[in-house]
């Protein structure tokens, strides 16, 4: 598609991230669990971790997890977090996917939580297949956690205005989609199923798991949303970046002028592939 990586992808959407994104559910973990019978051993690598969310749900059901992320500030808002919820089992290292297997050793679960399109996936494919155990496996986490379920049932606040919210970020960043410093025209890539088969692995066994929870977000939290977005993080703006923050709260509070609203989660899926 003419588009590279670049470092500047989630710039200054580190501290937006976990206060924007919904949370993974524990479900998430009960099924990966289930699957692969884990049981405490083993190790997991969690691949563009960003600020550990699913690393920090995982990471009990190994003896040691390791979370990479290019983005270095996405590494330090990991590690703040696993001191506040002590957990000592975790290793971050900023690192690009295609710079694996870096010395880190072998696993029984090499997740990608909606982080594989960000990779070149051929050669991340390659790599990550040779870095897992003979039990082990690959989990593309396939989930929306910035915004969810649209709808007409009734919620005890109003939902985010999301259609109205993608048209003020296309007014002050143009309607092609964002990315880094280049442009997805097209979108993200599709086709992850034929990359992973042509690098040697079968499936996916698909679980769905979550969707369904209504969740209160405050206006602080849907503008956190919209920043943990590449394709409307910070750096985008410039230095429009005041003007545009003004604008979408004034959007929000014309929606709800006490700054509460109200979303239903996404379902989230869990693809397993495993060598073939």
């Amino acid at each position: 598609m003419g588009w590279e990586w670049d470092e500047s992808l989630y710039a200054g959407s580190a501290a937006y991230y976990p206060v924007g994104r919904l949370p993974y559910p524990a479900e998430v973990a009960d099924a990966l669990s289930d699957a692969m019978g884990l049981d405490g051993s083993g190790r997991l690598l969690d691949v563009g971790c960003g600020p550990g969310s699913l690393t920090l749900l995982l990471a009990p059901l190994f003896v040691e997890s390791v979370g990479i992320d290019a983005d270095p500030d996405m590494i330090a808002v990991a590690g703040q977090a696993a001191s506040r919820a002590g957990v000592g089992n975790v290793r971050w290292r900023q690192l690009r996917a295609e710079d694996l297997p870096a010395g880190l050793g072998t696993f029984r679960l090499v997740s990608f939580a909606q982080s594989f399109h960000w990779t070149d996936r051929p050669r991340v494919a390659q790599l990550v297949r040779v870095m897992l155990e003979p039990n082990g496996a690959v989990v593309l986490v396939q989930a929306t956690t910035h915004q969810g379920v649209p709808g007409e049932d009734p919620l005890p606040h109003p939902r985010p205005p999301r259609t109205e919210i993608a048209a003020l970020v296309a007014a002050f960043l143009g309607s092609i989609r964002r990315a880094g410093r280049g442009s997805l025209p097209a979108g993200t890539p599709s086709g992850e199923d034929v990359v992973l088969r042509d690098a040697g692995f079968q499936g996916p066994d698909r679980v769905e798991v979550g969707g369904g929870r209504v969740w209160t977000r405050t206006e602080d939290e849907v503008v956190a949303s919209v920043f943990s977005l590449s394709s409307a993080a910070p750096h985008l703006f410039g230095d429009r970046l005041t003007s545009f923050e003004a604008d979408l709260r004034d959007l929000l509070h014309r929606y709800a002028p006490d700054g509460m609203f109200a979303e239903r989660s996404r379902e989230i899926a869990l693809d397993l592939w495993r060598p073939a």
